[in-house]
């Protein structure tokens, strides 16, 4: 795999008075990003991380002393190198692997490209876009996903529209 950023979490806004922000968490939870002091790109310093009971988290970091700095961060991703996230087992994903792959069916025909990632509650489902621009939705379960690797994505051929 390459070593691309890889999104952990974004600033949604301010929190307090005193330079605190909310995070939307894209990973595992508060443990998960707290293995991580600094970031990519947008030189920030975590100094305090903590859960906000409500599936994000409250940031504090070094660089930032006031509610004005705080909220000029709204939008602001914090990235880490793919090299430095957590080996994986057999047969989990980043979403930053499979983001941009090629699509191929069971059959061998080109699909398109995987563009998205999304759950909707019920576990992970890929947005490939065909060459035409249109696009589809399939399950990342094994029967609808047989087999992925860093080159590319293979779709049963079942769940091609």
């Amino acid at each position: 795999m390459s070593d691309k950023p890889v999104t952990l979490a974004a600033i949604t806004g301010a929190h307090g008075v005193t330079g605190e922000v909310r995070l939307k968490l894209f990973g595992e939870g508060v443990a998960a990003l707290k293995r991580y002091r600094a970031f990519c790109d947008c030189k920030l310093t975590v100094t305090s991380l903590r859960d906000d009971s409500k599936g994000g988290a409250i940031a504090r970091f070094a660089e930032v002393t006031d509610r004005t700095a705080a909220e000029k961060l709204r939008g602001t991703t914090l990235t880490v190198p793919r090299s430095t996230l957590p080996p994986l087992a057999e047969g989990e994903y980043y979403h930053a692997d499979l983001l941009g792959l090629p699509a191929v069916s069971t059959t061998g025909e080109a699909l398109g490209e995987c563009i998205a990632i999304e759950n909707f509650g019920a576990g992970d489902v890929i947005e490939i876009r065909k060459p035409d621009g249109k696009r589809f939705m399939v399950p990342m379960k094994l029967d609808a996903v047989p087999e992925w690797d860093d080159a590319r994505i293979v779709i049963e051929a079942l769940y091609v529209e």
